[in-house]
């Protein structure tokens, strides 16, 4: 590694811990994974005299879903040097033999967690820290919208293109004779909806963001109150959707924001302190072969 270049790795990227995100599912089926025919797999990648190999890459994938497949590797190659390098680092303190385990960890899981906790301790950030971030961002902190909605859901399973086409055509089709028949809502709803909302006349209440799928919830937070003139295509099918009420959300005050700013601050502080950490780690056990994974 060259000197003061930053390894491209991501730790935080969800809600779980920096232990967990390191080493996710990396002590399951560890005796799974793809078998070479009589020779060793190649290997393009090593942290210090320790090389990951291309099984090892092919089986942390499973645990980085995604649409593209080389993303999908190069996540998961990063995702075991990361591993890596806190395992060997919490080694090197001793942390192994000090640490002591909690809620199901394995002792790896612990020693990292032990080692995230003590070597990169994060401040909570100040009241003018968040006063501040507040009156900088004082238009985007607000209230969620929320939307009334029911819905007609015509079932078709993602994978069957002939399903989802004659779903798309029914619907449609109801559409059409609900311009003409509003009032035929409730009865449509019980008559061709697969959703158990179909007993209360399709619908569904009060929708905020991150109370549904999130196909559904893109679409649906575009609409117009009324009737939507196109289907609302999701995993589960096509929907008939009429939008009966929005409320939009209203402007927080400081004191209701300040917890979730609080958070947000503290979350950025955490990663870049991770990000910092894991370079001079980088340096310190020699990383070698990332570049084969970079976009």
């Amino acid at each position: 590694m060259h000197a003061g270049r930053e390894i491209p790795v991501t730790v935080i990227d969800s809600g779980e811990s920096v232990a967990a995100e390191a080493h996710a599912h990396h002590h399951a089926h560890a005796d799974e994974g793809p078998r070479s025919l009589g020779s060793a797999p190649p290997c393009y990648l090593h942290v210090g005299d320790t090389a990951i190999d291309e099984a090892a890459i092919a089986q942390e994938m499973q645990h980085h879903r995604d649409a593209d497949p080389h993303r999908a590797r190069n996540a998961a190659a990063r995702a075991l040097v990361v591993r890596e390098m806190l395992r060997r680092e919490a080694e090197r303190l001793g942390i192994d033999a000090e640490a002591e385990s909690c809620d199901g960890e394995t002792a790896e899981e612990t020693a990292i967690r032990v080692l995230i906790e003590r070597e990169m301790p994060v401040p909570a950030p100040s009241a003018e820290a968040c006063r501040r971030y507040f009156e900088s961002n004082a238009q985007r902190l607000r209230q969620p919208d929320r939307l009334r909605v029911r819905h007609i859901l015509l079932a078709a399973a993602p994978d069957d293109a002939e399903a989802r086409l004659a779903a798309r055509t029914r619907g449609e089709a109801l559409i059409g004779e609900l311009r003409a028949h509003p009032e035929r809502f409730t009865e449509f709803a019980q008559r061709h909806s697969a959703c158990p909302s179909r007993d209360d006349g399709g619908e569904l209440g009060w929708i905020e963001r991150g109370d549904t799928v999130p196909e559904f919830e893109r679409q649906l937070f575009m609409l117009a109150p009324g009737l939507a003139g196109l289907t609302v295509e999701t995993r589960y099918g096509h929907h008939v959707v009429q939008v009966d009420e929005i409320v939009r959300g209203t402007p927080l005050t400081f004191g209701e924001a300040e917890a979730k700013i609080a958070a947000y601050l503290e979350t950025q502080a955490r990663q870049n302190a991770i990000r910092q950490y894991l370079t001079i780690l980088s340096e310190r056990y020699g990383v070698r072969g990332l570049e084969h994974f970079e976009n």
